[in-house]
Formats: C-alpha cells, structure tokens, sequence
C-alpha cells in the first residue's frame, strides 16, 4: 500500500498540475518572432496565443526577440493531441557557436493512448550528453501546463507547473562546465522527427493525421536581458524582483523533486554505466 506521504505528494501535484500561474498577458508579437514554416506558425487572439503546425510538407518554429543571461523562463503549452508518434515539440533555451549552451525541454510524440515523453537535456559549452527523461502525470494534450526554466549561478532547474522534475546544479568547483557566459534564446520548433521519436524510429507519423498543431500561451520571463554586451541586472541586486537569481530548492521543492525522479523519470544519464563504461560524467558523482 502506498505510504500516506507518497499520497499526499501524488494529491499535491495532482493540485498544481490543475493550477493556472497567473501572470501578464503575453504579447507574442512583441516577444518573438516566427522563423519558418511559411505561413504553419499562426499569433492569434489579440497576440495572445501562438500555434504551431507540422504537414508532411513542413514543421514551424519561433524565436525570442531577447537573448537572456539567467532568467527564471514560463511558458504554457498545449501539445498535439491524438496520434502525435514521430512528431517533436521543442522548447529551449540555446546560444550560438560550435561551443554553445543550450537547455532543453522535447516533447515526443507517441500513438493514441500512450504517454508522451518529457526529454530534458543540458548542453554547456559544446557538450551535451545528459538526458533525463520523464513520465507526466497528467494529459498534457488536455489542457496548458506551465513548463518552466530557472537559470541562475547556482544551478538550473525544469520544472512542470511548479513542481521541479530536474536540477543540474553548477559544479564547476569540480571541474563541470556549467552554462554562464553565453547569453541564450527562447526557441520553439514542431518537426517531424520520426526517424528516432518514437519507440527509436520503429513508429513513423501518420500523416493522415496532419495538420498537427502545438499551442503556446503565458509567456513570462523574469530574466536578465542581454543587449549590447550588457545585462539588464543590476550586479548583486537584492530586490525582490530578482530573488530568483538567488533562488534554491527548498525542503518542498527537494522532496517533490525526488518524487517525481522516483515515479516518473524513465531514463537518467547519471545510472547508465553501459553507455558510460570508461566511467559516468562527472557530475553523477555528486548527488
């Protein structure tokens, strides 16, 4: 029988994945910009709400107007329903250059019925190679859910309506490269990727299905904006404003963390020893 804190845990996030962050309306012509898919990426509703669509002739995808050095990033998205196998939904953060970094949320797409996949990576300075992925635990085709970015010097953590699902914390004392120099873009892409989406490319999409459409709305950034060589962040600023650059996991956040990698994480980097056999990354060595 399941323990009355597992319970309560599960009740919890099963609250806020019902719950709605309210904040300013996002104005998407204002803070991004769509980059291809020839007329697939649709701003609605008095700019209110952006929609991507894939066809069998081409994906979608948008970009921020801002680069970011550390921001605490929201956005609520609605994915393709239905038969999504083979399809991809991305949204992350990524600078530019052979030596970039980059923070990923992919959503993979899988066939009626079955779960979608939370694929989250971290890239820094040209490396990547730590994929955690995950479980929901609700329909995130339902409804919107606010899936969130906190970027600080201390670490970063992905989160799902409020709950953290992952930390990758800056371990640089021992040698890890952690992302801080390279100021970063909000991406966005629908694509078709059913070469290794789903089930390792053995499910190809159904393009009978097509148009597939991923909706995006409640875009927030508490962020440090990077222009001209300079951040819009005050250096050592203490305002409230900007308590997320100070911002750490407390006891809650640390023990719903650990619960959802207990029920919900399917793949860790950090316990694959047959992938890593000359010795797991550095950074799995410190809990």
């Amino acid at each position: 029988m399941a323990s009355t804190t597992s319970l309560s845990l599960l009740f919890t996030l099963l609250l806020v994945s019902l719950y709605i962050v309210l904040c300013g309306a996002s104005n998407f012509n204002q803070d991004f910009q769509i980059t291809w898919g020839d007329g697939r990426a649709k701003i609605l509703n008095n700019n209110n709400l952006l929609t991507l669509s894939l066809d069998k002739a081409s994906g979608s995808g948008f970009q921020s107007k801002n680069e970011y050095l550390y921001g605490k990033i929201d956005m609520q998205l609605k994915l393709v329903p239905g038969n999504s196998a083979g399809t991809v939904t991305a949204y992350y953060l990524s600078s530019k250059g052979s030596n970039w970094d980059e923070i990923d949320f992919e959503f993979l797409g899988n066939l009626s019925g079955d779960p979608y996949i939370l694929h989250t990576n971290v890239f820094s300075q040209g490396k990547g190679n730590r994929e955690q992925q995950f479980y929901l635990w609700f329909d995130p085709t339902a409804d919107f859910h606010t899936y969130s970015i906190l970027w600080n010097p201390q670490h970063i953590v992905f989160s799902v309506d409020g709950t953290p699902i992952r930390e990758f914390k800056n371990l640089e004392s021992i040698g890890v490269p952690f992302p801080k120099n390279q100021a970063m873009r909000i991406y966005s892409s629908l694509w078709n990727a059913d070469n290794w989406a789903t089930r390792g490319g053995l499910i190809k999409t159904d393009w009978s299905k097509a148009p597939f459409t991923a909706s995006y709305r409640n875009f927030n950034a508490n962020a440090c904006v990077w222009s001209g060589g300079k951040s819009s962040c005050k250096s050592n600023s203490g305002s409230s404003s900007s308590a997320w650059l100070r911002q750490e996991l407390d006891i809650s956040g640390q023990q719903r963390l650990r619960w959802v990698q207990k029920n919900y994480m399917i793949y860790n980097y950090c316990v694959d020893k047959k992938r890593f056999p000359q010795g797991l990354p550095l950074e799995c060595t410190r809990s």
